[in-house]
């Protein structure tokens, strides 16, 4: 068994995407070739914003946004310390400071309450001047980013939503992407939506920032690639790439029903052995991961060990919390400080889980957690 099965998937589409990359080899526009505008396009209306710019991962879509801010030292920007390094790392890149703040213990995402106190406690000791928020929609469920927007209002910062798990999810009638100033996402292959290497988007309805965006993504570029106006990156994404996702988008709807089939099949069967993801009321998972509870680390350990001798793969996301990581030792931030995240890197683990997902599959890695 697989933990994820991309072949599936790329069977569907084989003719279509033979024909998509085809296309590209005979126009040779392999940087920023049209596939990539309608790619843009083609994601700005899915999301409902009037921007997508294109780039080259999801780091760099996370940290394009925070230099076209100005974001550096002496700025705070707050997130989670449950998730990926990038959502961090790219604070750091730029010399500004992460001000961790502890999750929902059912969501796995940045808790409000204790945001409001995190940013309030900053202000308070007056030595960094809170610029943004960076809330994660981690495992595909969107962070409650109703609560998060009038935070950022009440304090005047930026919100650039991480959204390189959550594309596909939504708040009632709004799509994962179209939250805060900016949002971000990923297309690694592993993703809901994903290319066959790295790519990633940013999200957004401000004008002035677009427009920044497109600068940043080639150098700095001003009237043309030798008249930089600002410190830049090489952010572009490869039309190959762009081309693929355009053909994998159009599965995508279907897969997303697909992908909450699979999960209510797990929440159905494993209920009573482990905690099982839920899914807040007016929202909805894009499912990026189905991770699931143990009651410890020693319950976790055991149910892995069981699981892999059965022949059946499973992934733990996140084992260490950033701020127990060697890369932020210089914060003063130490163990204890966010205890549900310490509490959930040590409980959670993650099943294989994937679209295209059989039954049986699902039935064989559920008796095999029951036994």
């Amino acid at each position: 068994m697989q933990f994820i099965d991309l072949a599936k998937q790329q069977s569907l589409i084989k003719p279509a995407l033979d024909k998509r990359i085809q296309d590209v080899l005979a126009h040779g526009k392999y940087i920023m070739g049209p596939e990539v505008k309608e790619m843009e396009a083609k994601l700005a209306e899915y999301v409902g914003v009037k921007h997508c710019v294109s780039c080259s991962s999801g780091t760099d879509a996370l940290l394009m946004p925070l230099m076209a801010w100005d974001v550096g030292p002496g700025d705070a920007i707050f997130t989670t310390p449950f998730t990926f390094i990038a959502t961090a790392e790219v604070i750091q890149l730029l010399g500004a400071t992460p001000i961790f703040v502890d999750i929902d213990p059912k969501t796995y995402n940045i808790s409000p309450k204790l945001l409001d106190v995190a940013i309030n406690k900053v202000i308070k000791a007056g030595e960094l001047n809170p610029k943004a928020i960076i809330p994660v929609d981690l495992f595909g469920h969107p962070a409650d980013h109703v609560a998060i927007e009038l935070i950022s209002k009440k304090y005047d910062i930026k919100i650039l939503e991480d959204a390189a798990q959550g594309l596909g999810g939504h708040i009632d009638d709004r799509k994962a992407g179209s939250f805060g100033d900016a949002a971000a996402t990923s297309f690694f292959p592993a993703k809901p939506l994903a290319c066959y290497g790295d790519g990633g988007a940013i999200f957004t309805n401000d004008d002035e920032l677009y427009e920044k965006l497109v600068s940043v993504r080639v150098h700095g570029k001003g009237g043309d690639k030798y008249d930089n106006i600002r410190i830049g990156l090489n952010g572009r994404m490869d039309t190959l790439q762009a081309a693929i996702v355009l053909e994998k988008f159009t599965l995508f709807p279907n897969e997303l029903k697909l992908r909450n089939e699979v999960a209510n099949k797990y929440n159905s069967l494993l209920s009573d052995r482990v905690v099982t993801p839920q899914v807040k009321d007016g929202y909805s998972s894009a499912w990026a991961q189905y991770s699931i509870l143990a009651n410890d680390a020693e319950d976790r350990a055991a149910l892995q060990a069981k699981l892999k001798d059965a022949g059946i793969p499973t992934a733990v996301y996140y084992p260490k919390p950033l701020h127990q990581q060697t890369a932020f030792g210089h914060l003063s931030d130490k163990d204890g400080d966010f205890p549900v995240s310490e509490e959930m890197s040590q409980r959670i683990f993650s099943l294989p889980f994937y679209p295209y997902m059989e039954t049986a599959d699902i039935e064989k890695v559920c008796e095999t957690l029951m036994g």
